[in-house]
């Protein structure tokens, strides 16, 4: 697998979970995990942008 390709997955699982966390945490009130979950998911998304740029670079 492409460095690019992996790090693009790994951004959308880090996104996917960060939004579970963010949900969970508004839904019992945990401040908290929500902002926890908030930091993966924009943590996830620079990851995305991450294998973004390297795709490009690869061509």
């Amino acid at each position: 697998m492409k460095s690019s390709t992996k790090d693009k997955a790994e951004g959308k699982m880090h996104q996917v979970k960060g939004k579970v966390k963010e949900a969970g945490g508004k839904a019992v009130g945990n401040n908290d995990l929500e902002a926890e979950g908030k930091g993966e998911n924009l943590g996830g998304k620079a990851q995305e942008q991450v294998g973004d740029i390297k795709k490009v670079g690869e061509k």
